[in-house]
């Protein structure tokens, strides 16, 4: 639908902008426009296949739900320092966890909204708009766009996904919602994701507790 062909060579950049806007992909996800032109000149699109959607939509399926379920079995490869990141915060009790790492830009700050219990009021709103089932739940598909609004690679999404479908239901309620809403401020405010979700993100958080 975005009209690529032997042609578009010129006109890539506004094709690039157009595929951005429509699908919300990060820019850095799109391949060099010099290169990609010049591989756009060798090749033969009347030997192309037209797209099926059919196959598209079970893409995204299997993107926006069934992939981040598998992702959530997979043990984690960072069990050394995870033990020793989550320890630290543990016993923290307040202030910063190094002295000389007190400012905004150090882990003093990334541990203090660590200890803080994540602000689910503020992201209700958003979330009933999504249209939640029955369950008071939204699926994959429906999260999708609120978080890709964030501009944040793929792969920063799927591991935010993973740490927020807390249940691994493949879906997400209000609380895992505001957990995941919560994890996209942290990284976009310039700190990294924690290994596993703080103990105080998770108080009251059991699986039939916020059904309707």
């Amino acid at each position: 639908s975005s009209g690529i062909n032997a042609e578009s060579g010129n006109n890539l950049p506004a094709i690039f902008e157009q595929i951005q806007r429509a699908t919300g992909l990060p820019a850095g996800d799109f391949p060099n426009i010099q290169e990609f032109s010049e591989t756009l000149k060798k090749c033969d699109f009347s030997k192309f296949k037209p797209m099926n959607q059919a196959m598209v939509d079970a893409l995204d399926k299997m993107i926006s739900t069934e992939l981040p379920r598998l992702m959530a079995q997979v043990p984690q490869d960072q069990e050394v320092f995870h033990e020793e990141y989550m320890r630290n915060l543990n016993k923290r009790e307040g202030g910063a966890l190094y002295d000389d790492d007190t400012t905004p830009f150090g882990l003093g700050e990334t541990l203090d909204i660590l200890n803080s219990a994540v602000p689910i009021n503020d992201y209700q709103y958003e979330f009933e708009q999504l249209g939640p089932d029955a369950d008071g739940k939204i699926n994959g598909t429906q999260a999708k766009k609120p978080m890709q609004d964030s501009k944040l690679p793929n792969t920063t999404l799927k591991r935010i996904w993973a740490l927020g479908d807390y249940d691994k239901d493949g879906k997400l309620d209000i609380r895992e919602f505001s957990i995941v809403k919560h994890l996209i401020k942290l990284k976009l405010d310039g700190h990294e994701l924690p290994v596993e979700l703080p103990k105080i993100w998770l108080e009251g958080l059991e699986i039939d507790d916020f059904r309707r």
